[in-house]
């Protein structure tokens, strides 16, 4: 099967009218993940970091042309505690342009050292991937839609070849499939800055982890699924080397809820 043959295979697996409709005429979005990792001690790292993302970095992003979507703290996950924050950026010369106005923003710049000036340390480490979102979903999916929880999963690749070849299956099928199943994506992105590359990163969300078991068993053994996965070349063992994924649950100031 020839590439054109596949990716005629993969639009006939579902409706793409939803997600075409969406990207038209709308650029791909850079989605900045950073895990900001804590310690439980007397330093009140989570706290102090909270105050500084809510009050210093949220407000400042917004002032320099950016947005802080997300902000969440780890539920299921290993190596926790940590938060894990989202921003959004129209372009990668967007993001020089943020980073440049941080530096002169004087409100930002005072609310980096408050976030310093307490006991200890305000954090252990923080961990940043730049991820381009996906054709299929150019732009994040901000909502509040009230109490829900959320699932990152990251997609380890064999190599960039068989990486692209995993986005396609999501820009072409996947994605559509998790949308009418009613999973409510958030965001699809592709690492481009980060470790273990090459990767993909994506969430999903639902209205509580038993929600979450039910949709992804209809997942499973869905039809437009079975059929998008039977193709040889998209098998997992073909394209993905490796998956984890986290639940998280959202900050009280963040937008994505």
């Amino acid at each position: 099967m020839n590439r054109r043959q596949m990716l005629a295979g993969l639009a006939s697996t579902a409706a793409l009218s939803h997600f075409e409709s969406r990207a038209a005429n709308v650029n791909n979005a850079y989605l900045e993940l950073i895990v900001w990792r804590f310690h439980n001690s007397e330093e009140n790292q989570a706290s102090r970091t909270s105050e500084f993302l809510q009050n210093g970095l949220q407000p400042a992003l917004s002032r320099a042309g950016a947005r802080l979507i997300g902000a969440f703290s780890n539920v299921i996950a290993t190596d926790g505690p940590y938060y894990v924050t989202l921003s959004q950026y129209a372009s990668l010369a967007n993001l020089q342009e943020v980073r440049e106005k941080l530096a002169g923003d004087d409100a930002y710049q005072q609310a980096v050292k408050t976030l310093s000036s307490g006991p200890g340390l305000p954090f252990v480490r923080v961990e940043s991937n730049l991820l381009r979102c996906f054709d299929g979903m150019p732009q994040p999916a901000v909502s509040a839609d009230g109490h829900r929880i959320f699932e990152w999963r990251t997609y380890e690749s064999q190599s960039f070849t068989t990486l692209a070849r995993k986005i396609r299956m999501f820009n072409h099928g996947e994605m559509q499939i998790f949308e009418r199943l009613g999973m409510r994506p958030v965001f699809f992105g592709e690492t481009i800055i980060g470790p273990k590359q090459p990767n993909l990163m994506y969430m999903l969300s639902y209205d509580d982890l038993a929600a979450r078991e039910k949709l992804w068993r209809a997942f499973g053994s869905d039809p437009e699924w079975q059929k998008l996965r039977s193709h040889p070349e998209l098998a997992d063992a073909q394209i993905v080397a490796n998956i984890s994924n986290v639940i998280l649950q959202p900050l009280k100031f963040s937008a994505i809820r």
